[in-house]
């Protein structure tokens, strides 16, 4: 009976095991599917590469496989060879589905040989016997149990004739062999069983270098403890899956992050509410005499409207401080392409004392110890100070209570709150795809920190007397953008008056339309040559103060912008 057995599977090893005729195995369990160019075929060209091309053939081999109760599989090995002590490369790993790697570990190996990375080497001339123990190698199925096994190869020299027996807990129900490379579905030469159905017997002639000896063999269910060991194998593929799970909890976070951004700007980022009685328009006049609401300067303004301390603030206050009696601008003569200049004079009659703490930095950044200036020559010593004027202009918004804590520093705080939690977005990315399939999760985190990072920008916030003085600083610039020019002020208070506001009118980007309007006004109704606080070169009269005033505050920014001390706008 067990000649004949073997006589049949020796003639079509398939007919034995028609469950087990391929290398799918008993079914189309991705365990068991190995590609030519998938790991388990990188780690015998491994270990192809580490060693060295030998000189003769392995004789004979006699494996001797003892699946236990465990699902350890331990094998015992008698080779025989010619030449050169053989090597030869195991298959530690194949792929298992489209996410993760099957491991085959081999560990005790004991005897004649010794064990580099997935590479045995014999020791010894003529013969070597080794034992070692396999697990990972035992796949549980719906209705059975597959032990697959490369029993033979990749040796690094040809293989006359190869021997396999397998024994196990239980009677096997079905068995198969393959020979070839590693992805071969070619019958080995022989495959039987005994009467008992507990041992099977494998033989194949003549394996090329490199060549492997499948072996499979199936159990009934329960037959042993044995289960493949899988390691997931990182593909972007995969390492970002998007379904119904990962994506429901993507959007359940970013809700959760985002509207917690949200409510925390509602709750910390929300200038104070302002009643409505506090808005409208502010002409800036009392008496006949100018009064900006709630006294606020140009600087201040910039400042309070959009809760930066940046150039136009530093040119208007420049300008207001000419207005004011502090300074006086001369303009410099010029050939038709030479590059406008002016000179900034020190007063000397003005009471220094009595500005204002940002614009007595802007003062001293300027002068410097000297009496008088060109604006191109404004470098060096003014560049480095005017960090100084940036510091008093944020202290003073504080000072005035219109903010609890300074702009700058809110700004900062949240904004880097925000790189940070992007950061962590980062590294909770590449771990999360890197171990899982849960990468979407971590550009939850990404999107949160990146949305946190640009609204620290909006972050600061006006306290109530802020908002109040906002809102009269809205009303003012209405005024200034469509006001009846003329009205009740005394002719002779017009230049005065209207030169007051042109420092207002340059952080209201409306330079052009008070300008004009300065330069159109007259104490005794004839064009002057010059204003009080800005002279012009020889034939210039105020006609030409627009134009004047338009290419001065462009310049003056310029100048203060390549300070890099200051954000231009």
């Amino acid at each position: 009976m067990t000649a004949l057995l073997a006589l049949a599977l020796s003639a079509s090893p398939a007919l034995a095991s028609p469950a087990l005729a391929s290398p799918a195995s008993a079914s189309s369990v991705p365990a068991s599917s190995v590609s030519a160019s998938g790991p388990g075929a990188e780690s015998l060209q491994a270990g192809r590469d580490t060693r060295l091309a030998q000189a003769g053939k392995v004789t004979s081999t006699t494996v001797q496989m003892e699946l236990r109760q465990d699902g350890v599989l331990h094998v015992k090995e008698e080779v025989v060879f010619e030449g050169d002590a053989p090597s030869r490369g195991l298959v530690d790993r194949t792929r298992y589905d489209d996410g993760s790697d099957r491991l085959y570990r081999v560990t005790g190996l004991k005897g004649d040989a010794t064990l580099t990375g997935g590479t045995i080497t014999l020791k010894g001339t003529g013969s070597a016997t080794l034992e070692y123990d396999v697990q990972g190698a035992v796949t549980p199925l719906a209705d059975a149990q597959e032990l697959r096994w490369y029993a033979v190869g990749a040796w690094s020299v040809p293989v006359e004739q190869a021997k396999v027996s397998v024994s196990g807990p239980a009677t096997m129900q079905n068995l198969s062999c393959f020979a070839g490379p590693l992805s071969s579905a070619i019958a080995c030469t022989e495959a039987s069983m005994d009467h008992t159905g507990v041992t099977a017997e494998f033989g194949q002639q003549d394996l090329g270098a490199d060549e492997v000896l499948t072996v499979v063999v199936g159990y009934p269910t329960g037959a042993t403890k044995g289960a493949p060991i899988l390691e997931r194998r990182f593909e972007l593929s995969n390492a970002f899956t998007l379904n119904a799970v990962t994506g429901g909890a993507l959007a359940a976070l970013l809700l959760l992050l985002l509207g917690g951004l949200a409510l925390l700007y509602w709750t910390r980022g929300r200038d104070a509410r302002v009643v409505g009685h506090e808005s409208g328009s502010f002409s800036g006049v009392e008496n006949g005499h100018f009064a900006p609401p709630d006294g606020v300067r140009p600087g201040q303004i910039g400042t309070l409207m959009d809760e930066q301390a940046d150039v136009i603030d530093v040119t208007a206050t420049i300008v207001d401080l000419a207005v004011r009696g502090y300074l006086r601008i001369d303009e410099q003569p010029r050939q038709t392409y030479e590059t406008p200049d002016w000179r900034l004079v020190r007063m000397p009659a003005a009471q220094v004392a009595s500005l204002m703490p940002y614009e007595r930095e802007l003062h001293d950044a300027i002068f410097d110890g000297r009496d008088a200036v060109l604006l191109s020559e404004l470098q060096g010593s003014f560049g480095a100070k005017l960090g100084k004027v940036r510091e008093a202009l944020y202290r003073d918004v504080v000072t005035q209570g219109w903010f609890a804590r300074r702009p700058d520093t809110v700004r900062t705080r949240w904004t880097t709150i925000g790189v940070v939690l992007t950061g962590l977005g980062v590294l909770a990315t590449v771990a999360l795809a890197w171990f899982t399939t849960y990468g979407v999760l971590g550009l939850a985190l990404i999107i949160a920190g990146a949305a946190l990072a640009v609204g620290g920008q909006y972050m600061p916030a006006k306290t109530a007397k802020g908002a109040g003085a906002l809102a009269h600083t809205l009303g003012f610039r209405e005024y200034l953008a469509g006001a009846d020019i003329g009205g009740d002020v005394p002719v002779a208070q017009r230049v005065e008056l209207f030169s007051r506001y042109l420092p207002y009118a340059v952080i209201f980007d409306s330079v052009d339309r008070w300008a004009r309007v300065v330069s159109s006004v007259t104490g005794n109704g004839q064009q002057a040559d010059h204003l009080y606080w800005y002279h012009g070169p020889a034939e210039w009269d105020l006609s030409r103060f627009a134009d004047s005033m338009r290419t001065f505050t462009m310049t003056t920014s310029g100048a203060i912008s390549t300070t890099r001390q200051f954000r231009s706008l």
